[in-house]
């Protein structure tokens, strides 16, 4: 995120970006607000890029749904950019069911939506957090990077 410029995160507890969220909050260049709902973090982050910041949204992929009415309705209509940096769980390997309908659901909903995504690696993590906010830039649009469970896998 710093690669690309971020300096205001919004975020909805996660487990898997915990460490991400502890680097965040240790940061004197990037302002963290924790959100309690994933809409109110697309708000926040809306009026954060208004007022001339460069906005990055951390949640997991199971409250992408709560925030569809606002990452239509705001950040589309008004074509305000977004990163989201998003805990993707229900994929290959998931322990617990009940994340595995979102897990499954997500690229379609991100694909309806329009919002460009992408799932890197480990390793081409930090390029392709820059990418993906010089796309949602670009397009005046959010973009997602979906960290699944094998990224976390990577990381320990």
């Amino acid at each position: 995120m710093k690669r690309a410029g971020v300096d205001f995160v919004a975020s909805v507890p996660c487990i898997n970006l915990q460490e991400l969220l502890s680097m965040v909050d240790a940061d004197p260049e990037i302002t963290h607000v924790p959100s309690t709902r994933e809409e109110e973090g697309v708000g926040i982050c809306a009026g954060a890029y208004l007022g001339g910041k460069k906005p990055a949204l951390m949640m997991q992929n199971s409250g992408l749904g709560n925030s569809i009415n606002a990452l239509a309705s705001l950040n589309g209509l008004y074509k305000i950019p977004l990163l989201m940096i998003v805990s993707h769980r229900g994929g290959k390997g998931e322990t617990i069911v009940g994340q595995v309908p979102m897990g499954r659901l997500t690229p379609k909903l991100l694909d309806a939506m329009e919002i460009p995504r992408f799932s890197p690696s480990l390793a081409e993590a930090e390029e392709t957090v820059a990418r993906a906010w010089e796309a949602a830039q670009a397009d005046g649009t959010p973009a997602a990077v979906l960290l699944d469970i094998e990224f976390w896998k990577s990381s320990l």
